[in-house]
């Protein structure tokens, strides 16, 4: 079900805009329990200092409707044309992939926002002249939640300045090097970041079957495997929110930790499978691979030690899915008796210090 929200075009000035020339379709997948993130997200699309063409968002039967918010928004600012579309809940995947659906024929690029993120004023100028440029994958430095440091601030793996500028776009430097390679040593993309050449690529979509964590990687990887034209912005244009991402709230030991962990073990077993790994990259699968299976056995192993739930289907799942993981433990068991023997050799040392 679509409901198009379409207003006269104009800035946040008020001034005519001919967001027609920029030819970007933004997609929003919207899942949501809090009131006003959606809202935020759209005001940083007004105050862009170029205008996308039309805004889509996927209900993706949000508690919150999409619809409230959006017209909520259109009430203050407009000048967006905005479409909601409504769907069975599927997760992320799907909703954007419902997004990439319903992209209107003369939209050139798609931009994604997710809806508890907001941009900063330049993300979409800089990444239109960029893909004017020939480049066929914008993407820019952002803040996750609470930091201070942005990511490429944070990322070893990642050095602006290996990256030649590009000239009369702001600061926006041309990616040189393996893409492939930097995804997966140390992928520095960010999902509410990227805008990219979408008539280029039109049937590429998300893996409807990772739901909630992978899906975006993996998108970003097949497409790394389909051109070398990438330009990125050295600044950072966005900051994310909270939202209903399933690493939110789900470290160790969590609600939630062992629906991430069998999920980011869903990746780490298709990467093989899906993508021609060399020697140094399966080595590095196999390693994350072990050391998602001693956390997966030690998160279920503080459970029971806790007197705390366990879902059995998504056990059984993962059980179906990586039958290897019994094998690891004994050596999961080891590592909390070894941890629990350091513990209390360090409280004994600080109790004798005293």
């Amino acid at each position: 079900m679509s409901t198009t929200f379409s207003h006269p075009n104009s800035g946040p000035s008020g001034a005519e805009t001919h967001v027609s020339d920029a030819a970007i379709a933004v997609v929003i997948p919207y899942f949501q329990r809090q009131e006003g993130l959606l809202q935020q997200a759209l005001a940083s699309i007004v105050n862009q200092e170029l205008l996308p063409e039309e805004v889509i968002v996927v209900d993706d039967s949000s508690p919150i409707p999409a619809r409230d918010e959006v017209a909520a928004v259109l009430r203050n600012f407009p000048q967006l044309k905005v479409r909601v579309v409504e769907q069975p809940n599927g997760g992320p995947a799907s909703a954007r992939n419902k997004g990439l659906d319903n992209v209107s024929p003369h939209c050139h690029y798609v931009a994604f926002l997710d809806s508890d993120d907001t941009w900063h004023p330049a993300h979409l100028l800089r990444a239109h002249a960029a893909l004017e440029r020939g480049n066929d994958f914008y993407f820019s430095d952002y803040f996750r939640i609470g930091q201070t440091k942005t990511v490429f601030e944070q990322t070893s793996g990642f050095r602006i300045d290996e990256h030649p500028a590009l000239t009369d776009c702001g600061p926006v430097a041309h990616y040189r090097g393996n893409m492939t390679e930097q995804i997966l040593r140390a992928n520095v993309i960010g999902t509410p970041t990227v805008v990219y050449r979408f008539k280029k690529f039109a049937a590429l979509r998300f893996r409807e079957e990772f739901v909630n964590a992978g899906e975006d990687f993996l998108f970003w990887l097949q497409l790394s495997t389909l051109t070398d034209a990438y330009a990125f912005g050295t600044t950072a244009e966005v900051t994310c929110g909270r939202g209903v991402n399933i690493h939110a709230g789900s470290g160790w030991g969590t609600e939630k930790s062992l629906d991430r962990l069998h999920y980011e073990t869903k990746l780490e077993l298709a990467l093989p499978r899906l993508f021609q790994l060399d020697e140094a990259q399966l080595k590095r699968n196999r390693a994350r691979l072990s050391e998602l299976r001693q956390t997966m056995l030690k998160d279920i192993l503080h459970r029971l030690v806790n007197r705390k739930t366990i879902n059995p289907p998504l056990l059984r799942k993962h059980l179906a899915m990586d039958p290897m993981l019994p094998l690891f433990v004994p050596s999961a068991a080891w590592h909390i008796v070894a941890g629990r023997l350091r513990s209390q050799a360090a409280g004994r040392r600080e109790g004798g210090s005293r």
